[in-house]
């Protein structure tokens, strides 16, 4: 037997994998919100048993519900997972998927870690952040700056 890598050519060590009621349109949405592209789709019975698609660098697996197996897509409020992406731009990115139709969770703005972002629930009922790293602190800034706005009450974000 040929010795192998155990992490597959063009994952990550995590790859995170959902369930969704509907996969064929969440793999459109995924594919206008966030750029995917689709890499692989199993339809088993008229349901997506595996897909994979691939935004930026990373990879993300999805499913159809399949209740008789226990495989539930979360609940209308949402389920309490947060999917976060790095894109070199929030503002068209946050854009786009809410042209999409996700709908904002929390608007785009510059957070006190560095970071512009913003918050989004996409159809399906899975929680999207996207963000810039616009500034690399050191966690000593990070812990003043936490200190300073949540002395203010504003629950973390900056201006």
């Amino acid at each position: 037997m040929k010795a192998t890598n155990p992490v597959r050519e063009g994952y990550h060590t995590l790859t995170p994998h959902i369930t969704v009621k509907g996969a064929e349109a969440a793999i459109d949405f995924y594919r206008r919100a966030f750029g995917a592209e689709e890499l692989a789709r199993h339809v088993f019975g008229g349901m997506v048993a595996h897909a994979e698609l691939r935004i930026g660098d990373s990879i993300v697996m999805l499913n159809d519900e399949i209740p008789a197996q226990g495989v539930f897509a979360p609940p209308e409020n949402g389920g309490g997972t947060t999917l976060h992406i790095y894109v070199p731009d929030v503002d068209a990115a946050f854009q786009r998927a809410v042209d999409a139709g996700a709908q904002v969770v929390m608007p785009v703005v510059d957070m006190f870690w560095g970071d512009r972002y913003g918050l989004l629930k996409d159809p399906f009922g899975h929680r999207w952040s996207l963000a810039t790293c616009n500034e690399e602190l050191t966690p000593e800034e990070v812990a003043a700056r936490a200190a300073q706005v949540f002395s203010g009450g504003d629950c973390g974000h900056g201006s």
